[in-house]
């Protein structure tokens, strides 16, 4: 069942074509009520809303982007199942973003299960450059994404969600199932690194 495609569906594009108080302009809240009802039209404006963001996050996870996209749909597959359990506490997209860490772990190990590591080989940096002068080939950007991907995993994914998907500590601590001290100790720790990979690339400021 494709929830996400609206082609030949006279009725789901009826549905899609509610009132704007039901349609664009609903919070995502309002949404995720729709979805447990059984309203694809609400996942599909959801799909629209967050999918960018929990594809890139996938992305990084997995640094495979065929694996990003199969696993995205399965986190929007989720939604749909499991729409009635969600807890209005959190916000709709840290928790679509916690669904698509687990399903990005497990299809990681999945993967190294079955000795298909591809894309982490091909991830490995190029040993015949010195960290100076693959820096001086890119702009400072760049070089702080990779110096980004050089960081242990759990350092690498709190400013992952910090600083490139927005989410804030609280917010951190909850896709990662970890408390608000220790996603505080993971950033600190990684600002620090990165700082130092940087003034030792030769950039002024250090990491912001």
């Amino acid at each position: 069942m494709n929830l996400f495609a609206s082609g030949g569906d006279t009725a789901l594009e009826s549905q899609a074509a509610r009132p704007v108080m039901t349609g664009l302009a609903a919070s995502d809240r309002e949404l995720v009520d729709r979805v447990a009802k059984g309203d694809r039209a609400a996942v599909r404006l959801l799909f629209m809303r967050h999918h960018a963001r929990v594809y890139r996050f996938v992305v990084r996870q997995t640094g495979s982007e065929m694996l990003a996209e199969d696993i995205t749909n399965e986190v929007f597959l989720e939604l749909w199942k499991q729409a009635a359990a969600f807890e209005r506490r959190s916000e709709v997209s840290t928790w679509l973003l916690g669904i698509a860490r687990f399903k990005a772990l497990s299809a990681r190990r999945k993967r190294q299960e079955e000795q298909i590591d591809e894309d982490q080989a091909a991830a490995v940096p190029d040993s015949a450059d010195t960290p100076e002068v693959t820096t001086m080939k890119q702009d400072k950007g760049a070089a702080l994404r990779r110096f980004v991907d050089a960081l242990p995993e759990e350092h690498r994914t709190v400013i992952d969600l910090a600083y490139y998907h927005g989410q804030s500590v609280s917010e951190i601590g909850e896709v990662l199932g970890i408390p608000v001290a220790t996603v505080k100790t993971r950033m600190f720790y990684a600002r620090k690194k990165l700082g130092e990979a940087l003034k030792a690339a030769g950039y002024d400021r250090g990491w912001p």
